[in-house]
């Protein structure tokens, strides 16, 4: 029975994998539309008889279209449209073959959900016009489009311009349609008013103060009249634009300091094609930075100190972790506008299931109010003001006796100080006073009419007899 067991469990094994392999086959066969061949990546019509009058989907409920990345149609006459619809299931498709058919037009929105697209090939359709809109959004490799019969109009202008940009061996040997029904190279074509819209971005110094604000002006031009619009990328700070067909100007207020360096664009678009001009937002802050390094793998979990009490961040004084590389961290303690009450001991502890390493500095950002506000000699120098540096601040091997310390507040701290100052002040002032009265004391004995000087002590006299 155990030789039986021995030698049949891997037959049975591959028998079942066989099996399954065949079922995904059969599965995708039956989604298949007919007069087509699919397999589980790759869906080819190219059988002209019956053939396709639709563009080729499968039956959502039988496979899996995402997988789909190659579909290869040829001498499909009747098929003619792609619509809206009929190429978005195939989020993954990455090659788009329609050759030697009957294809005369492309919805506008036909390949809005296929941004995984690179190679596309219409040769030898009834492609009259196409519009660029259809493949903005796509980075494309190859767009072949040669032996259709493109009538020659502004529509089609795109695609002498992008001809333009490549090399000789890349270019197409494409043709258009005149009035006069001749054959024109679009090497050749000219069409009146028709060209690429240009940009003008008037902007101010964009070198601004964090919490100011700041306005963008753009005009455009061409024709036909370009569309325009602002690109802001992922700006944080609040942002209002207003625009029309030639110009247009953009608001932004209370700049973050976390937009330093975005770049803003305006850009104008028309049927040729489109232009824009940028501007780099640099932003001023009064930010002071601790910087460290930490290195740990599990990523470790940081806790500040800061006088020995847990250091309760805010978004005043909080962690930012800049640069990250592998298990290396690097990051500082940011401050806003620090005063003498930040003054202090920082202590940074970090921590996995591994163990715990911290590191201790000194740091003294302002003078109290009336002393010389020169920086103590004994604070090392790397705390670093608006730029954020990358000193090597390495957990080192030190111990953590921070254990069972309470939660506290800089702020917390500050109110103890100045309660301690009123409180020495008060005492001070009721000793004085004390002082005072025994002095006067002390005179009026020494003009005493009794004749006493000074304090008199009771004697025991002896008693005779």
């Amino acid at each position: 029975m155990s030789y039986w067991t021995r030698w049949h469990r891997p037959a049975m094994a591959r028998l079942w994998g066989c099996c399954w392999l065949v079922m995904g086959f059969w599965r995708a066969a039956l989604a298949c539309p007919t007069t087509c061949k699919c397999s589980a990546s790759r869906i080819w019509c190219n059988d002209p008889s019956p053939g396709i009058m639709a563009f080729p989907r499968l039956d959502p409920n039988s496979a899996d279209p995402e997988n789909i990345t190659e579909i290869y149609i040829a001498n499909q006459k009747r098929l003619e449209i792609i619509n809206e619809d009929d190429v978005g299931a195939y989020v993954g498709l990455k090659n788009l073959t329609i050759v030697d058919s009957g294809l005369k037009f492309v919805a506008h929105k036909a390949f809005l959900k296929n941004n995984n697209l690179q190679h596309i090939n219409f040769t030898r359709n009834k492609l009259t016009s196409l519009s660029r809109k259809h493949f903005r959004h796509l980075d494309l490799s190859e767009l072949i489009l040669v032996g259709n019969p493109f009538t020659c109009s502004c529509d089609i202008m795109w695609i002498k311009t992008l001809q333009d940009t490549k090399s000789n061996s890349e270019t197409q040997d494409l043709y258009c349609l005149n009035e006069n029904n001749k054959n024109i190279p679009l090497t050749n074509l000219q069409i009146p008013n028709c060209g690429l819209p240009s940009v003008s971005l008037a902007a101010p110094n964009l070198t601004v103060e964090e919490g100011k604000s700041v306005t963008l002006s753009c005009r455009v031009a061409g024709d036909p009249v370009p569309d325009m619009y602002w690109d802001v990328g992922h700006l944080v700070s609040k942002h209002l634009n207003e625009t029309n067909h030639t110009q247009g100007s953009l608001r932004i207020t209370n700049i973050s300091s976390d937009d330093s360096g975005k770049q803003i664009s305006c850009v104008a678009e028309n049927i040729v094609g489109e232009d824009q001009d940028s501007v780099n937002l640099t932003v001023h802050y009064h930010h002071w930075c601790i910087p460290f390094t930490v290195k740990g793998n599990p990523k470790p979990t940081l806790q500040w100190f800061y006088n020995g009490a847990i250091l309760n961040e805010s978004k005043y004084i909080c962690t930012k972790i800049h640069v990250t590389n592998h298990t290396e961290y690097h990051g500082c303690l940011q401050l806003d506008n620090p005063t003498h009450m930040n003054n202090g001991d920082y202590t940074l502890i970090a921590k996995n299931e591994y163990g715990k390493d911290e590191k201790q500095i000194s740091a003294h950002f302002m003078g109290w109010p009336g002393i010389d506000d020169g920086a103590n000699p004994n604070y090392p120098d790397v705390i670093y003001d608006e730029d954020y540096g990358t000193a090597a601040n390495d957990i080192g091997d030190t111990t953590n006796r921070s254990n069972g310390i309470p939660s506290t507040d800089v702020s917390d701290k500050a109110g103890r100080e100045h309660l301690s100052v009123y409180a020495v002040v008060v005492i001070a002032s009721v000793v004085g006073f004390c002082l005072l009265v025994m002095l006067f004391l002390l005179k009026l004995a020494r003009h005493s009419k009794f004749g006493m000087k000074g304090f008199v002590l009771f004697h025991k006299i002896p008693l005779d007899g």
